[in-house]
Order: structure tokens, then C-alpha cells, then sequence
């Protein structure tokens, strides 16, 4: 029914219209007790062998909704129906920010990707703990908290905007992503560089240590990244004692489209998603899974539209993955496939 009818529909509209217009469409169907139940039988799939547990965390199972697809926490409980594992909420900042000036979401249908310059559009971090304060868990789904920085804070105070979004966020989230790998807030991925990220994370670390239970957190990396560079981050995350890595944002490399240059070359800047990063993505996992020997739990992202590229990234050494741009290309019922593969894997 997606692929060949409300697909169809959706892309009719423009793409950031669309996302919204059928999120607010799912969330009204699923208003209606019948067709909620109809749609859990359809599209959940539980099994005690998809169990996980990671950094102290018990997951459902190992299939998450990226960062990004729900920036304030608004689709919840319509998330958690589609059978996810665990969702990832934000990026959050401190102050609500609009984003880049509209169109700033692009689909390529010939390559199954996306390229965005949303900038952290979002309703800041007051609002989602407001949000988060009403929201009734009725599953063990896990809730993280992806966290970033105002695009007029300054690199030097960005610290600031991390550990208010960390202390605010800290009693209703299971565990925090630090997003510096984002290409669409100017300067942002320099704080991928070691100095200031090893100075971030662990002022992040000193104020978890404060609290009575530490929360898990992970750093999100981007594709672009050279070997010695991810060499940084894991000594990084080494000295920093982070919980694991996610691995990957999106990336500015437009060497392996096959749509035209020119309709690209229209589009601009932006982070690309989709099929086109899977190689890459998968390559950077299994590197860092290689140099730590699997002992650095990663999340897989990137590419992933089918169960056998979430088998893959399993593969290489993820032991999590997420999904964002697949679920748009492939619909809903992707998770349950996804689950039902890994599962066939332990029969």
C-alpha cells in the first residue's frame, strides 16, 4: 500500500510538506482505537531473541529511528507503533531556531537519497522536556537525546549549549548523542577536531559523574572523516570513556550520485542521505570496529533501505542500527523486515 499508493501521494508534495503532513496523517488515523490495533498487528514484531543490551541499556530490539526525522519528540507514541526498538529525538538546542530558509529538503528518487540543510530547526530544549514531562511510556522503547549547539553560539562557548541541553534533558532521557557532525550549521564539524571535542566531552562526562545514575553518551561522526582522523576519535572516546559511537551522519560527497550534476549543482549544500552513503557508512563502522577489536559499541547509520543492508551493517560490527531516509523510500514496514531478518539469523 506505501509503495505503490501513499508513496505515490507523498511525493507529490514538496518533501519538508510531505514529512509533515504525513506524520499528522498517521497520527490521526492512529487516533482510532481499531485501526491502531490493525496497525501494530501489521507493522510490530516482537520477539525475545531481538532483545539487546548496550551500555546498560536494555533494547527491545536493535532497530532505531534516527535523529532528525522527530526534532521535537512530537511523534512519539506513533514512532514506538511502527515497531521501533528505540528513537532518537533532536537535534535539540537550547534556544528554539528556526533553521535555513525553506527549501532546505531535496529528494533524489533515481539514487533513494536526500539532501537537506535543515540547520537544527527545532523548538529548543525547554519545550521538549515540557513534551517529554507528558509523554506516557506504554512499551520499553529506549528515548535518546540528541544535542547540539545554537547557530549563533559561538565555537568557543559551544560547551555552554551542550551541557544546558545535558542537564535539562538528563531526567527523561535514556541516553545522549552528541551531534558535531552535521554539515548544515556553519563551523559545526570542527569541533570534530581533537582538541575541542576531547575539552567537550569531558565537561559533558564531569557533570554526568555529578549525578547518581550515569546516562550513556555517544558521539555522532561524520562520513567524511579520514582514517586518522576516526584514529583521533577513538582516542578520544578512549580517554573520554564514551559509551559508543554512531556512525554516520550525512555527508557533503556527491562522487557517487547518478543524478544529473546539473539538478545537483541546483540543489547546494546539504548533508546526503540515503543509498548512496551505505558504502561509505559501512566502511567507516567496520573500521572502527576492526581498531577496537568490537569492544566500542557502535549504531549503524546510513543507507540502510532493505533488511540486507541492515544485515550488513551488522556485519561489519554494528550492534544497533538506524533508520531515516529507508523509511521514506521503503516504508513502514522495513522495521518489521529488518527484524524478522536478524532473528532468521539466530534460527
Amino acid at each position: 500500500m506505501y509503495q505503490y499508493f501513499l508513496k505515490r501521494i507523498f511525493f507529490l508534495l514538496a518533501p519538508e510538506k510531505a514529512h509533515s503532513f504525513t506524520l499528522k496523517l498517521f497520527r490521526l488515523t492512529l487516533g482510532i482505537p481499531l485501526i491502531n490495533s490493525l496497525f501494530k498487528q501489521r507493522y510490530s514484531f516482537e520477539h525475545p531473541a531481538l532483545k539487546r543490551e548496550l551500555f546498560g541499556l536494555e533494547f527491545p530490539n536493535p532497530v532505531g529511528l534516527a535523529a532528525g526525522f522527530d526534532k521535537d519528540g512530537k511523534y512519539m507514541d506513533l514512532m514506538g507503533s511502527l515497531g521501533f526498538g528505540f528513537l532518537e529525538i533532536g537535534t535539540i538546542t537550547p534556544k528554539a531556531q528556526i533553521g535555513n530558509p525553506q527549501p532546505r529538503l531535496f529528494r533524489l528518487p533515481s539514487d533513494n537519497a536526500l539532501i537537506n540543510r535543515m540547520g537544527f530547526n527545532n523548538e529548543g530544549v525547554e519545550t521538549m522536556v515540557a513534551r517529554l514531562k507528558k509523554y506516557n511510556r506504554k512499551t520499553q522503547i529506549i528515548i535518546g537525546g540528541n544535542i547540539g549547539k545554537n547557530k549563533n553560539t559561538p565555537n568557543q562557548e559551544a560547551v555552554n549549549d551542550y551541557a544546558l541541553c545535558f542537564e535539562a534533558l538528563y531526567p527523561y532521557v535514556d541516553y545522549f548523542v552528541v551531534n558535531v557532525s552535521s554539515p548544515n550549521t556553519p563551523g559545526l564539524r570542527d569541533l570534530q577536531e581533537k582538541e575541542p571535542l576531547t575539552a567537550l566531552l569531558s565537561h559533558l562526562q564531569d557533570l554526568n559523574a555529578q549525578k547518581k545514575h550515569r546516562k550513556p553518551i555517544l558521539l555522532k561522526i561524520a562520513p567524511d572523516l579520514t582514517d586518522s582522523q576516526l584514529d583521533d576519535i577513538l582516542e578520544i572516546a578512549q580517554q573520554t570513556s564514551l559509551a559508543g559511537i554512531i556512525a554516520t551522519n550525512t555527508t557533503i560527497d556527491r562522487s557517487m550520485l547518478s543524478t544529473d550534476d546539473s539538478k545537483v549543482e541546483a540543489i547546494g549544500a546539504g548533508g546526503l542521505s540515503g543509498q548512496p552513503l551505505k558504502e561509505r557508512a559501512t566502511e567507516v563502522i567496520r573500521y572502527l570496529s576492526e581498531k577496537t577489536k568490537g569492544e566500542l559499541p557502535i549504531i549503524g547509520v546510513g543507507g540502510i533501505a532493505s533488511a540486507e543492508d541492515a544485515l550488513e551493517k551488522l556485519e561489519a560490527g554494528a550492534s544497533l542500527v538506524q533508520i531515516y531516509t529507508g523509511l521514506i523510500y521503503s516504508g513502514p514496514l522495513l522495521i518489521k523486515k529488518i527484524n524478522k531478518a536478524i532473528l532468521s539469523l539466530k534460527n
